[in-house]
């Protein structure tokens, strides 16, 4: 199942999409959720062309908890090692954006960066000190994440808070996907100008992993209580590189969707 957050003539709703997304966005259909998708799923009768209306992101979350390192050969384009355990930062929920909505570069930072990742989406209640059985249970499905990075601010400040942190450096969507195997999905990243002749910056497959994400949902829980809508990010393949202005990133992962956001200056 394909769980949307949409804009519509009428206001804002969830929705399951429906129809097939390999064969484009023609034909697909939102078909509305009463209330939120967390628990019993209930259908209003509403139905929209996909088309007709503005995918948001996904969920708004209380909190987005991510992974640093996860992925050896990233660690070691940073010259940096595996940690051995999970290493943890957040970014504010301000800094969540959905499809289409535009990365904008801050003045501060003169390189920011892409980091494409799979993101997992909490579906249950109050999820605390979780094992491993849990944290499976507590998964309520997957979602695309770009982890927008200021790289240099990064370096200078010695901790990640502020290069993570700015408005719109987390976007995440198209929708939640829900009974996904992550086992062994690839990840991909894009960037050009061109939708025509988008470069491919990142290619890796979550079996890569240092750690997997029962693994990295219990870790957490151990640290801070997961409520339902909560993302954690999992940490990104190799490839991170610059995004400027007049950019476009595209983050794929198989069986989930696809992730695109233009790039701009700060307004």
């Amino acid at each position: 199942m394909r769980i949307a957050r949409f804009a519509h003539t009428k206001g804002m709703s969830f929705g399951v999409v429906e129809g097939e997304p390999e064969a484009g966005p023609q034909g697909l259909t939102v078909a509305e959720v009463e209330g939120h998708p967390f628990g019993r799923i209930s259908f209003s009768g509403a139905r929209w062309a996909l088309s007709d209306v503005r995918l948001l992101s996904p969920i708004l979350p209380s909190k987005v908890v991510c992974v640093g390192r996860n992925y050896a050969e990233h660690a070691a384009e940073h010259g940096t090692e595996v940690p051995q355990e999970p290493l943890l930062f957040l970014k504010p929920s301000t800094s969540v954006i959905g499809p289409r909505d535009a990365i904008r570069l801050p003045a501060l930072s003169k390189q920011v960066e892409h980091e494409a990742e799979l993101a997992v989406v909490i579906g249950a209640p109050g999820a605390r000190r979780a094992d491993r059985a849990a944290a499976a249970r507590a998964v309520f499905g997957y979602t695309c994440a770009n982890d927008v990075t200021a790289r240099d601010l990064q370096r200078a400040d010695g901790q990640w808070t502020r290069a993570k942190g700015f408005d719109s450096f987390c976007p995440i969507g198209p929708w939640i996907t829900t009974g996904l195997d992550v086992a062994d999905l690839e990840i991909r990243c894009e960037v050009g100008r061109d939708p025509e002749e988008m470069e491919v910056r990142q290619l890796g497959r979550t079996r890569d992993m240092v750690f997997d994400v029962p693994a990295l949902v219990s870790y957490v829980s151990h640290v801070m209580t997961l409520l339902p809508g909560d993302v954690i990010l999992t940490g990104t393949p190799a490839g991170v590189s610059p995004l400027v202005d007049g950019d476009t990133v595209t983050v794929r992962i198989e069986g989930v969707g696809e992730l695109t956001n233009p790039v701009l200056p700060a307004s």
